[in-house]
């Protein structure tokens, strides 16, 4: 899972970035829940949305779910018309007020009430989450976490967590991922970055959660998965 350049990075000819191994070919950091008979949904739109909805035979996203509004995983935002008109029907979209704003500024087209010659235009629901909520069955927690000095959510369903681009987890979200079988955390590289958990302090979260199994996530071009 990948960095904000994705990994390859543009014009690199460092080890990882040239290595054989597929694992070190790297989308922008994304996932998608398939809930049998119940919701599809996707967490943040990177820029690599089309290749990995084609990769991935992604048909159908009931909701969409924003950890924060960097770029690496907003700029896909556009694509969510195609399922639009696949589906018929505006999509529920979830970010925190920080989010909304940068959104709402970025994809001003989307938001601003004005009419569009020669193209259509996301249909979305803007939703700002207040605490646990349900899509289609399929139980939502929010887990407020910090980028640095921006405050992000991580989302629990169930028993499996996802916590992207943390560098610190506050206090009272422990409680809200304790119990799960499965997390996935922000790992970076192995040198402190002031907005990325490195590998040894996602080591120590994972230790702290407990789970039964944990994957690391956002890892840059320093680190190569083997």
């Amino acid at each position: 899972l990948a960095e904000p350049a994705g990994v390859p990075g543009v014009v690199s000819v460092g080890v990882v970035c040239t290595s054989t191994d597929p694992k070190d070919s790297r989308l922008r950091p994304s996932i998608y829940i398939a809930a049998a008979g119940r919701a599809q949904i996707l967490v943040d739109t990177t820029p690599d949305l089309r290749q990995q909805a084609l990769r991935y035979g992604v048909r159908r996203i009931d909701a969409v779910l924003f950890t924060h509004s960097h770029a690496d995983h907003i700029l896909g935002f556009d694509e969510i018309r195609r399922f639009n008109t696949l589906q018929g029907a505006s999509i529920p979209c979830y970010a925190n007020r920080t989010a909304w704003d940068i959104l709402e500024r970025s994809f001003y087209y989307v938001f601003d009430g004005l009419p569009r010659l020669g193209g259509g235009v996301p249909q979305v629901d803007a939703i700002e989450p207040r605490g646990p909520f349900a899509i289609g069955g399929v139980s939502v927690v929010p887990v407020p976490l910090w980028h640095g000095e921006m405050p992000i959510l991580g989302y629990r369903f169930g028993s499996f967590a996802y916590l992207t681009d943390c560098s610190s987890i506050p206090e009272e979200s422990w409680a809200l991922v304790g119990g799960v079988e499965t997390l996935v955390v922000d790992a970076l590289r192995d040198e402190p970055h002031p907005t990325h958990f490195t590998v040894a302090e996602a080591l120590e979260a994972i230790a702290r959660v407990g789970p039964r199994r944990a994957y690391l996530t956002h890892m840059n071009h320093d680190l190569g998965h083997a």
